[in-house]
């Protein structure tokens, strides 16, 4: 199994600076989203402090891209992949009607304005998705295996889609891509996490922090999918529990309200069609 990064014996003999380079907390030509609300000016102060406590406290260390020993409930992900495939080519029946991932999530408007990033959401952030976890139930089950479960979803890189840099809203979470689909040649796409760069395979899981800058790309003809997964990263008291307490007060926030609201609006006319075409 192929892994762009080294092992956990050779981690150990790295400098702590290699191992956890400095994140930066803002990406250069991205200006930060404007959020005039009082309180989520207020709530962006806290999550600024507890992301330097994260970074002090991690269990795991800071590394861009994680060598899959550290988490080692990725080989069961790894196991049911073509379990996932399966329901995901089953979506892909209506790969036309899925939304572009900024018709759900305006704060993505920021690095991509049209359809070539398509989503298909599960769960996120305390909203499920019970159409799409209806559809897609061995996925769910497959995904019930990640401590501290966030979001899961399916991400569809279109051909030619380029994603560039930027840096995640928060360090508090880590982030999980299982390859799907991923078309030749494989040179052609591929995804950077800071300085390291890591190319998708069918079946195999990657696990990385999104908090650094990074920028992903498909420029093959074909269409690239993984499953999207982003859960709690492990820490040390009290920044644990103050990270516990951050996500759950994330979904009263604008960026997961706005989100939930697209994502029903989307999801009562995606299905109303799909009960529209099977009554003909």
């Amino acid at each position: 199994m192929e892994h762009v990064v080294s092992s956990v014996a050779e981690q150990q003999t790295k400098t702590t600076s290699e191992q956890n380079p400095a994140q930066r907390f803002g990406t250069d030509g991205i200006k930060p989203l404007a959020r005039a609300s009082f309180v989520t000016r207020l709530f962006m102060r806290v999550v600024a402090f507890v992301e330097r406590l994260n970074l002090s406290y991690s269990k795991v260390g800071n590394p861009p891209i994680y060598d899959n020993a550290v988490f080692p409930w990725t080989k069961a992900i790894e196991r049911d992949w073509r379990a996932i495939r399966a329901e995901l080519d089953r979506v892909l029946l209506r790969q036309a009607d899925l939304p572009g991932f900024h018709e759900i999530s305006s704060d993505v408007a920021t690095i991509s304005q049209d359809r070539g990033w398509k989503t298909f959401l599960l769960a996120g952030y305390g909203f499920k998705s019970q159409a799409n976890i209806q559809a897609c139930p061995q996925t769910w089950a497959a995904c019930q295996k990640i401590p501290g479960l966030i979001t899961v979803m399916f991400s569809i890189l279109e051909p030619g889609k380029h994603l560039p840099a930027h840096r995640g809203p928060y360090n508090g979470v880590l982030r999980l891509h299982l390859g799907l689909i991923v078309p030749e040649p494989r040179e052609q796409l591929g995804i950077r996490v800071d300085k390291e760069l890591y190319r998708w395979r069918e079946g195999e899981a990657v696990v990385f922090d999104d908090a650094y800058e990074h920028e992903a790309w498909n420029r093959t003809p074909h269409t690239r999918v993984v499953l999207f997964v982003d859960f709690r990263k492990p820490l040390r008291f009290p920044a644990n529990v103050l990270n516990w307490l951050l996500l759950h007060l994330a979904v009263f926030t604008p960026f997961i309200r706005e989100g939930m609201d697209n994502h029903k609006a989307w999801e009562k006319k995606f299905y109303e069609e799909a009960e529209a075409l099977r009554n003909r």
